[in-house]
């Protein structure tokens, strides 16, 4: 992997936009100020007592682990400077990457709203604010050589980067039903994130969220951002796409990937990875 001047501008926002909603794992109303940065800032997120925590791989919760001893469990993407920390970055990251954003303050206290579960709300807010192209040149990470972390075979988990001119995400997935097996490549260049892989929803059985209610690890966020899935079927809204799965894991790879701090110039490849999978390839990168 080799970083490259690119000739992309640096970009913030115009002014300053606010988002409310309900945390995914606190169940609480929470929400987001963002706010324009300036040259070669980042992505900054703030807590509500003024601590910062660059949206950086680095700041991962778990980043000093290496990856033959990561346990691959992780089901959102949290940051954490030692004394505080911002849960469910991954959505808003991928929105960020898709729109170009380089320099932004994100002040919030201890976890990104979620919404419906998708990143859907988050483009509208960029909208909002408006882009602000900056005097000064991007940098891209070019995948030089093939790497990745997982065995490579059909029915193993596997995520790799390989070169590639552009940027393209292919991801397989093969759950039960009413899943099954899912396979969409995604390239921005081609299609539109927004309308695509955007309004991709989060989805979860009935049966995981119960056990996870009752350990605490979740609140009611969970109910209201989810698709729920019971029996073979789902039970709580209508899908708005038939293969709405695979397209969200795709919104959380790419939200993962931009903690890189760098776009990607190569292909990514992913069989039936989750968070935990993406981080590991970011900490490789």
């Amino acid at each position: 992997v080799e970083a490259v001047d690119s000739p992309e501008p640096q970009r913030t926002l115009r002014g300053n936009v606010v988002l409310n909603g309900v945390g995914l794992l606190s169940g609480r109303n929470t929400g987001i100020i963002l706010s324009p940065l300036g040259i070669n800032e980042g992505i900054v997120f703030q807590t509500l007592d003024g601590q910062t925590i660059r949206g950086h791989i680095t700041s991962l919760e778990n980043f000093p682990q290496t990856v033959s001893l990561k346990i691959f469990s992780a089901n959102s993407t949290t940051l954490d400077s030692g004394r505080q920390q911002v849960r469910t970055v991954e959505h808003l990251m991928a929105v960020l990457s898709m729109y170009g954003i380089t320099n932004v303050l994100i002040k919030v206290d201890d976890e990104v709203p979620n919404i419906d579960g998708s990143a859907k709300d988050f483009c509208d807010l960029i909208l909002q604010a408006g882009i602000e192209e900056q005097r000064a040149f991007t940098r891209v990470a070019v995948i030089r050589q093939k790497l990745g972390v997982g065995s490579e075979e059909r029915h193993e988990k596997h995520l790799y980067a390989e070169p590639f001119e552009g940027f393209e995400i292919s991801m397989r997935v093969d759950y039960p039903p009413p899943i099954g097996e899912q396979i969409l490549t995604f390239n921005p260049e081609k299609e539109s994130f927004a309308k695509e892989i955007a309004p991709a929803r989060s989805f979860n059985t009935f049966e995981n969220i119960e056990i996870a209610q009752k350990l605490g690890k979740v609140g009611g966020g969970y109910l209201h951002s989810h698709i729920i899935m019971y029996e073979g079927k789902v039970i709580n809204t209508e899908l708005r796409y038939p293969d709405e799965f695979v397209r969200h894991k795709i919104l959380d790879l790419i939200g993962d990937l931009y903690l890189l701090g760098f776009s990607i110039r190569g292909r990514i490849t992913a069989n039936m990875t989750s968070h935990s999978y993406n981080q590991a390839l970011v900490e490789r990168l």
